[in-house]
């Protein structure tokens, strides 16, 4: 059953869910499968933060709340944007990926990406990721990445699919911030960041020389490996140097996660006495 539910808040109409087989209720189910978000071209957001971070200018296909968010916040907010359903909160739990539910996700349209406007940079900062598999590895390399203000992410395939909802959660909304292109010929980049004069670097046990050697100033990106083979020989071939984050200790390798954030803020330490383009 669907019923237009109203509330006094500035006349806000949105549309009601009331039944598990309502085809809107099994449509944004679907969209927690690869195959139904890739057709419809879209993806989930959920979380009040998360949420809070789409910008204006990105399409929302719809909203779903729960009765218990709808009458703790105002829905005007949301129902102004795009079309608004709400539902019973145990009706919003089927539709969750997390255990304690916040009451509100967005259906967002993917956006096409251009590469024009990178390449354009005089000094790009780019991270390459070569078969990433863990869902959270990858969401928070991608916020890392955000924070440190790097230019774009290149994922090859075999990455895990950045839509994944563990991959989105631990983005915490960097997923609007920042160029990510998936599915990509890691070749391709390495040649074109080369004809840009910039270097590659690879995260290697076989490194030669420390991050905090490399002229970092200058364009760079780095290469980051699977988590448990690390680069494959074609990908550490593209590198221009191999490099060994320093590891005193008796861990003989590192998070991929957290290798990448220690490789980003080496970037970050040099260039700050440089604003990144775009920043403060």
């Amino acid at each position: 059953m669907i019923e237009k539910a109203f509330r006094k808040r500035g006349e806000i109409m949105a549309t009601r869910i009331e039944s598990h087989q309502n085809k809107i209720l099994k449509w944004i189910k679907g969209l927690n499968q690869k195959k139904h978000r890739d057709k419809e071209g879209v993806f989930i957001a959920e979380g009040l933060r998360f949420i809070s971070e789409i910008p204006m200018d990105w399409e929302v296909r719809l909203f779903a709340a729960s009765d218990t968010f709808s009458l703790e916040n105002d829905m005007a907010v949301y129902a102004d944007r795009a079309e608004t359903y709400i539902m019973s909160d145990a009706l919003f739990a089927v539709l969750s990926d997390t255990e304690n539910p916040q009451g509100i996700l967005a259906v967002c349209k993917k956006q096409p990406l251009g590469q024009e406007k990178i390449w354009e940079k005089t000094a790009p900062f780019f991270l390459l990721a070569e078969e990433l598999n863990d869902p959270g590895n990858l969401g928070t390399i991608i916020r890392t990445a955000d924070a440190s203000g790097a230019d774009a992410i290149f994922l090859s395939k075999g990455c895990v699919d950045i839509y994944n909802q563990k991959v989105l959660r631990a983005t915490m909304g960097s997923i609007f911030h920042v160029p990510i292109y998936q599915n990509i010929s890691l070749e391709e980049v390495a040649h074109k960041m080369k004809e840009n004069h910039g270097s590659l670097y690879g995260a290697h046990l076989k490194g030669t020389c420390t991050p905090y050697s490399l002229p970092l100033e200058e364009g760079c990106g780095f290469f980051i490996g699977n988590e448990a083979r690390g680069l494959s020989d074609a990908a550490a071939s593209l590198c221009d140097r191999w490099v060994k984050i320093p590891m005193p200790g008796q861990a003989e390798s590192l998070n991929a996660s957290i290798a990448a954030g220690i490789l980003m803020y080496e970037v970050v330490r040099q260039r700050l006495n440089k604003p990144f383009e775009g920043t403060m």
